[in-house]
């Protein structure tokens, strides 16, 4: 291997991706049992490597130089053999400061708290430590030495202005939490003064911690810009290009902007809602063909998944055993799908749990066709009728409006339609 990532477990990465982008060479992810570290550092079979969890603390003993900011940090992600000698960088502290300042936050003597006890805790307290933050406290399971529990956070700290997570709550593939891990790793409704979220998260794109922030009115972001800005920094390294990589932080910034930008359209979807009749399954299906996207359709995946048409899933366990499957679906379709277009039911709205999923990793436009345009459906129960579209359309009108991102206006020319989600989308 030349060039890649090592890690425990690496599904979920974008780094391949973003590496493409970066320069032109190959780049691998190599899964690395904990075992196999040793082995593979020791022979040194590659030009240059990043580095993510488990093992940014793992590989510190086997290099031959590490640069003062990994040193201070007790992490490194990033190593480069030059001539049989390997030399550790950390350029997550560049990735987390230009996240930081992308979402517009200073932390000049504010009080922030870290969520997690890792490597990329061990970052995010360097650089808030580095911008000004007049206190900045972990925040673990249990009180230790260097932590403080979320009982104590809760208790005594409500006060904070800034939280970062560097947990796993909330990632792919349990955006809404499994087992033992949480799908958001605190409230913030407990701390009113908060002026900025950060999630290290980096997929879903927008996390449940970010999305509660998000709907408070509070700046808040995802991880992904910190992967994007980190991996810049990472690819000059491994070209060569220090003086760039630590003396031009201008120009990095301007690469990262731009690669995230790429990156972040690819991934997030375009979901389509509106009533029975306002063209969802045609307009979603001509942006597919016109953008390249695959498509898919909730309706159809539920009828394929019963086994059997809607009005027969109606008629054996009702509209709200309906719901539920269609819950299901949703979950489905918005926690595995990237840079697809989604057409939902007519009602898969008017659940907020199918919202939040959808938003996670999706951009949701309302196509809002008038009233008398809308055509009674027999394959749809709610909507079989003049009478019961006008009832259902007066029932979520409102509820429409208030869940998509941007409302959309159709007429009879689909291009129109198409013209003016694209235009949003990619601007």
């Amino acid at each position: 291997m030349r060039y890649g990532l090592i890690g425990e477990h690496l599904p979920h990465s974008f780094s391949k991706e973003i590496h493409a982008l970066c320069a032109d060479y190959t780049y691998e992810l190599h899964e690395l049992p904990p075992h196999a570290v040793a082995d593979f550092m020791t022979s040194a079979d590659f030009s240059a490597i990043n580095v993510t969890i488990p093992y940014k603390s793992a590989v510190m003993p086997y290099l031959h130089h590490i640069h003062p900011h990994a040193a201070a940090i007790g992490a490194v992600n990033t190593v480069v053999n030059m001539d049989g000698k390997l030399y550790g960088y950390n350029t997550d502290f560049y990735g987390m400061s230009a996240l930081i300042r992308l979402l517009g936050i200073d932390p000049t003597g504010k009080k922030a708290l870290i969520l997690g006890g890792g490597g990329t805790a061990k970052t995010a307290h360097a650089v808030l430590t580095h911008m000004g933050a007049s206190e900045v406290l972990v925040v673990g399971r249990q009180t230790t030495p260097h932590s403080i529990s979320y009982a104590e956070a809760y208790a005594h700290h409500t006060n904070a202005q800034i939280i970062v997570n560097t947990t796993p709550c909330g990632m792919y593939p349990y955006p809404d939490g499994a087992d033992h891990i949480k799908g958001t790793p605190i409230d913030i409704t407990a701390f009113p003064h908060l002026c900025g979220v950060v999630d290290a998260v980096y997929n879903p794109l927008r996390t449940n911690l970010v999305l509660d922030a998000m709907a408070q009115g509070i700046p808040a972001m995802g991880g992904l810009y910190m992967l994007v800005a980190q991996a810049v920094m990472a690819s000059l390294i491994f070209r060569g290009e220090l003086d760039t990589a630590f003396g031009d932080e201008a120009k990095m910034d301007a690469m990262a902007r731009d690669i995230y930008q790429k990156i972040w359209c690819d991934k997030e979807n375009i979901v389509l809602t509106g009533m029975p009749g306002s063209g969802k399954s045609t307009v979603g299906q001509a942006l597919s063909d016109a953008l390249g996207r695959p498509f898919v359709d909730t309706d159809e995946l539920i009828v394929a998944k019963a086994g059997k048409p809607i009005p027969q899933i109606f008629a054996e366990v009702g509209e709200a055993g309906f719901r539920d499957l269609e819950s299901l679906v949703v979950k489905e379709v918005a926690n595995a799908y990237a840079g697809y277009v989604i057409a939902t039911g007519g009602g898969a709205i008017l659940r907020a749990e199918n919202v939040r999923a959808l938003r996670r990793s999706g951009r949701l436009y309302f196509l809002n066709r008038p009233l008398e345009k809308l055509l009674p459906t027999p394959d749809r129960p709610l909507a079989s009728s003049a009478e019961a579209i006008t009832a259902r359309f007066n029932e979520r009108y409102h509820i429409y409006l208030s869940t998509a991102d941007v409302e959309v206006v159709t007429d009879e020319v689909v291009e129109h339609t198409i013209n003016t989600i694209r235009e949003d989308f990619f601007s």
